[in-house]
Parts: C-alpha cells; structure tokens; sequence
C-alpha cells in the first residue's frame, strides 16, 4: 500500500495541482484533487509535473545486445529489412537464458528511465541453440521474468509461436531454428511461461502469432480459439515484399486476409501494419484493435511510414513500442511518428486532435492504446490503473518556463538530454534523479556480457 501528494499532475480532466494519490498491489485504490492538500498531507510528495506511465507495446529485448552493430552497407547489395534479419538470426544463435537476463534488464531499465512503465515483450528465442527444448521448455521466457523482477517494469509476456519460414507453410531455416513449435509445443510452453510470469505481481501473459508468413490459418484459428480474452499480438504488412508474397499466397492484402481468417478485436495489437490501404486502415480502426507503431525501428530498417493521420481521424487506436531496442526512448518514439507524417504530407502538428496541442495528442493517445496493449483494462490517473508515475523535471532547461501541455510538448519535440526526474511502476519507485535503482548492477552485467562476447 502507498499514497502520495502529486505536485502538479496530468489527469484525465486536465491538468491539476496537488492530487492525492493512494494504491495497494500495484493498482491506484483512489485519486483525489479536490481536497484542500492540508487535509490530506501523505509522507510522500512527488515534486514536478507528473504523468501516466505508458506501455511499450512491442519489444524484442535480446535485440538490444547488438544496438549500432549493423551499420555497415554489404558490399555488392542493397542493405534492407532482409539484410538487417540476417544479422539478427546470427546474434539470436548466440545468447543463452543469462545472456538474455542480462540484455531484458537493460534494455528494461533504459524504457523506466525514458517514461516506459510496462512492457509487452514480443518473445520468440524458446529453445537451445540447436533447437532442442530446455527442460524447462520456457526457460528463456523466465529470463525475461528475472529481468522484470530487477527492474520492476510491468510485464506482459507474449510467447511466440512460430512454425514456417514462409507462406505456403515453406520450412524454417537455420536462423530461425530456436524459434520453432508446433501447437502441441506451444501449448506446454505457454503453459510454463505462463506460470513464471505469475511470480510477478501484476504480471500477464498473452500469445503472439508471430506473422502470417510463419502461421498458417488453421494454427492461427486454434490459437485466438485457445486464447480468447487476453492480448495478441501479431507482426502484419511491416514490408513491402511480405504483401506481394501474402497476395501470390492468398489473393489478398495481410490485414485483409487476417480479417478474413479470424475475429480481430479490441485484445489485438498489429504490429506495424505499415502498408496497407485505405479499406484496411478502415477495418483496423473500426475493430478497436490497437496499432502497433514502432517509429525508431521502422525508420532504423527502412521500413515506411504508416498512414498513421488517417487511421487516427478514423478514429483508431494506437500506441507505441521500442522494437528492436536500437535506441529506446519514448518521446523520441512520438517525435518521429508525428515528424514522419510531417515529412510526407508537407506539413505541420499532422496528429494534433485540437483544442489540444500536437504532443498532448500523442502522449493521450500511447497512454491509452499501450495499456490496452498490455491487457490493461483502465489507463491514466484512474483508480483500477496500475500506479505508473513519470515526474519531469519542470526546472530542466528545456522545459523551464513552460506549463500544462507546453510541457509535453517541450519533452517531445525541444529535448536532447532525459528531463525525467522519477519514475514510479506499479507503486515502487524505480527511478531517482533521472536514474534507475538498479543501473549500477545491471551495468555491470551488461559490461561483463559484452566482454564475454568479444573474447
């Protein structure tokens, strides 16, 4: 149990001084500002200006360990998406359970310190590297749970199921090999994962079908059969060639034959869904499913820009995540989603929803689409939410001087160095002074990892 006095705070009607706060188990019990603060005097006061935490919806935390290392153009080859998966089969090879521990916690810290407060962790190297299963078949899922319980990041854990390496059920390859299962596999690997993510409170657990071209339709029916009513997950339309191969494969678009396969509803997420058309930006906005944009990563894989003005006057849901963890940041996330839109229509403030202004527009909107990501039924400053808190430094330079929405504003789009002065999840304050609790010790684990690989 906890309470606080939040000095100035953005709440759902706006922004308000002095809200009491109260949680027990991680989930806000009562939100007060309309009490005369000296009547309600907590120990505990969170000074600057507070607002929600907000959930990373899509993270492959193992890619963290090879961050700035795929920089180089191949030498008689264009270097793309294709290229770039390569590079990335290699390193999957390589990392055992506590290698991964090591990668998630960093990668974990890096999201609390930027204004991420929950994760929802996209996770598909199951197996040895030969693949052959662990003993335990979810083994590598736990060490993503061990971080989580270092870092104290909320987490939703999506366990991948992927079983060809192309439409048309095409066999795996040699890279992909540790990402394998079958349904009868999947199930007993779910199930474990299932019960080590329960060892954290507030911990959930989800499935990811990792993308039309390694499911087929009758795995992905018996998976949203077998998992109703908890979040999925599922890669869609994120390159140009995987729709030229889903419309050979199935004479329609990916969100199409998706749509056409199974029930998509407000507990999907599609994670890119980069290209696709207007009848398409139709169907996912009305479903309520969330979009998941990951603007960092697409643009560091050239990946294109997703029609993401359209899809919001059509009023659909979206939020965003770190991806391929290259650079984990969440203002940055947003800038260059609304920076992408400029870039392409010519123009300014493209996902401003007014009266308010373009960076209150996009923090409402990751608020709310990543909690409902992550299974989240409220999000914001509501009791029921979970007691996620970000405190911006008013006094940091590049927001001195700035007030209510101006602040959001400055933070997204005027800020080079972190102005993020505490970070609370699930009631438990993890970050101090602009710095996570446990940076020193998982450093020095990320220090000795790298070592370890060079030599």
């Amino acid at each position: 149990m906890g309470e606080a006095l939040l000095e100035l705070a953005l709440t759902p009607e706006g922004w308000r001084r002095d809200v009491f706060v109260a949680w027990d188990r991680g989930r806000i019990t009562a939100v007060d500002a309309s009490t005369a603060p000296e009547r309600r005097a907590p120990a505990t006061r969170i000074a600057g200006a507070v607002v929600p935490g907000t959930g990373n919806l899509h993270s492959h935390a193992f890619q963290r360990g090879f961050a700035g290392l795929t920089e180089r153009r191949g030498a008689g080859a264009d270097d793309h998406f294709w290229t770039w998966r390569e590079e990335m089969y290699r390193f999957a090879r390589t990392i055992s359970p506590d290698d991964l521990a090591v990668l998630a916690a960093l990668a974990q810290v890096e999201m609390l310190e930027s204004g991420f407060t929950g994760v929802a962790e996209f996770h598909y190297v199951h197996h040895r590297p030969d693949g052959g299963s662990y003993d335990d078949p979810a083994e590598m899922s736990a060490a993503v749970v061990r971080a989580a319980e270092t870092t104290g990041i909320g987490l939703t854990l999506l366990p991948v199921f992927y079983a060809h390496g192309g439409f048309g059920d095409r066999p795996t390859g040699e890279g992909q090999r540790r990402f394998v299962c079958d349904l009868e596999s999947y199930a007993r690997l779910h199930e474990a994962a299932g019960r080590a993510v329960a060892t954290l409170e507030g911990g959930r657990i989800g499935i990811a079908p990792h993308s039309l071209r390694a499911v087929n339709d009758v795995e992905l029916r018996a998976l949203a059969e077998r998992h109703r009513g908890g979040p999925i997950h599922v890669h869609i339309a994120e390159q140009v060639a995987e729709v030229a191969d889903c419309l050979v494969a199935t004479g329609r678009r990916p969100v199409e034959h998706l749509f056409d396969t199974v029930a998509v509803d407000r507990d999907w997420c599609l994670i890119h869904a980069t290209h696709v058309e207007p009848n398409e930006v139709a169907a996912m906005a009305a479903s309520g499913a969330v979009v998941g944009l990951c603007p960092i990563t697409e643009a560091d894989l050239g990946d294109g820009i997703f029609p993401a003005v359209d899809h919001d006057a059509a009023g659909g849901a979206w939020g965003v995540g770190s991806d391929s963890n290259v650079l984990i940041s969440l203002p940055q996330e947003l800038r260059l989603l609304e920076q992408s839109q400029r870039l392409r229509d010519r123009a300014r403030n493209r996902m401003a929803r007014p009266p308010r202004s373009t960076g209150r527009s996009l923090f409402d909107a990751a608020v709310a689409g990543g909690a409902r990501a992550l299974g989240e039924a409220a999000s914001g400053l509501v009791v029921g939410a979970r007691a996620d808190f970000v405190a911006l430094d008013p006094d940091h330079v590049a927001l001195a001087g700035r007030g209510d929405d101006a602040l959001l504003d400055a933070w997204i789009f005027a800020t080079a160095e972190n102005p993020v002065r505490e970070v609370w999840a699930g009631g438990r304050r993890v970050v101090v002074d602009g710095r996570h609790v446990a940076r020193d010790r998982v450093e020095a684990g990320w220090r000795a990892l790298l070592a370890k690989i060079a030599g």
